[in-house]
């Protein structure tokens, strides 16, 4: 059974938001084995909105949509729709009445313009919207049926919680789906298709392997389909080793996770800190690490030492150094993943110094250039990094080298296996 998704409004279409309602909804399909074939975004015009919905009659099983519900004028879906299914609208009485509720309980005038929030198309069956006041419709025409829910993201996902996935997960047709994610890094996507090119040739047709690649790491996504739900997972569970076999050191982890979760839960179960000393990162690394819940458990704190006299002055970096040697370097480097371990106190600690771009470089140290150490319980690690010449790029690859680093770190010197 496929879907497809379409959200309306200009405001997707001249990024002024981020269409955030399309993977939300998608991961809630797939988990009840309905697969979404398309997402589309269209303006808020009525003739556009009549194509999109043409279009996706002709290749999906149910059409979900969410935006353009609102009171005012360049809401125009409601409109658009009584169009396409040739109906009128109705003002509901519930619907109404909940409206009315919300105006008296903040008490704001009641306009004939918040009143049309109760119109609803005709042959809808009406999807309650209890936190807001536009409510979701439900129509089914020429045998498929239609889902129309807000576009403000909390509203849309109670009514799609509340209403609509109880209503989906029992209609007919549907076949289970089961997705396994495993984790790799330090190989790129390429290097690592061809090391697993034989255990991919020999899928049986109803398991497909993807590739989701990101700077220094690639999720391997294995999508089964079929009658038996538990069947699938052992299945998947099965191939899945193999592949964990077959990479080797590059595998992290047989689950869909990231690497600063993956440090946290180590850290946090052996009771260690971290600290971060960042100079072309900007504090990226920290930002990684602190946006994960429980990580105060585990990072004690960082410095963004940008400047020579920041990373003497908080660091303890020898000026002899960074005469010596400059502030992007390996002993520089050094210098300060040792100073932030033992200045922040702490059992481990990474610093990275580097030439982001798009200026800045030489051509003894070109942009791109990036030096990451960390401190252990057994001394200090560096390495060497040539990235490319954008600035966004390089900060998130090296603040994924240097947690990769780190991961590797920790279970060389923990004696564990860099996995779960």
């Amino acid at each position: 059974m496929q879907a497809e998704i379409i959200t309306i409004g200009d405001e997707i279409l001249i990024g002024q938001i981020v269409d955030t309602n399309s993977a939300w909804m998608a991961q809630r399909l797939n988990a009840i084995g309905i697969r979404v074939k398309q997402v589309s975004s269209v303006a808020d015009h009525p003739a556009d909105i009549i194509v999109a919905l043409t279009l996706a009659s002709g290749r999906a099983d149910i059409i979900l949509v969410t935006g353009g519900l609102g009171p005012t004028k360049d809401d125009v879906t409601k409109q658009a729709m009584s169009v396409y299914f040739d109906c009128g609208l109705r003002r509901d009485a519930k619907v109404l009445a909940h409206v009315e509720s919300i105006f008296r309980r903040s008490d704001r005038p009641m306009l004939e313009i918040n009143r049309r929030q109760a119109d609803v198309l005709d042959k809808s069956e009406v999807l309650f919207n209890d936190m807001g006041t536009a409510p979701g419709m439900w129509i089914e025409h020429k045998g498929k049926p239609y889902v129309i829910m807000p576009g403000v993201p909390f509203e849309m996902k109670h009514v799609m919680e509340e209403r609509v996935l109880p209503r989906l997960t029992n209609l007919p047709g549907r076949l289970p789906l089961w997705h396994h994610t495993l984790l790799t890094g330090g190989i790129g996507e390429s290097f690592l298709a061809e090391k697993i090119a034989d255990i991919e040739a020999a899928l049986p047709p109803h398991i497909h392997l993807a590739y989701l690649p990101k700077p220094g790491l690639v999720r391997l996504r294995l999508t089964a389909e079929g009658e038996q739900l538990e069947a699938l997972k052992n299945e998947t569970q099965t191939i899945a080793m193999q592949l964990k076999e077959r990479i080797g050191p590059y595998f992290l982890a047989n689950e869909d996770t990231s690497l600063e979760v993956l440090i946290r839960d180590f850290m946090q179960q052996r009771e260690l800190l971290l600290a971060t000393a960042e100079s072309c990162t900007g504090g990226n690394i920290a930002r990684l690490i602190t946006a994960l819940p429980g990580s105060s458990s585990m990072f004690e704190g960082g410095a963004v030492t940008y400047s020579n006299a920041t990373k003497k002055n908080l660091l303890g970096v020898r000026q002899e150094t960074l005469d010596s040697h400059g502030a992007v370097s390996e002993e520089t480097v050094r210098e300060m993943a040792a100073g932030a371990q033992a200045n922040f106190g702490v059992d481990y600690a990474i610093a990275v110094s580097g030439i982001a771009g798009p200026d800045g470089g030489t051509p003894e140290k070109p942009v791109g250039l990036v030096w990451i150490a960390v401190a252990g319980k057994n001394g200090v690690i560096a390495r060497k990094h040539l990235f490319g010449q954008d600035r966004a790029i390089n900060i998130e690859r090296s603040s994924a080298a240097a947690l990769l680093m780190l991961w590797q770190l920790l279970n060389a010197e923990w004696n564990t296996p860099a996995c779960r």
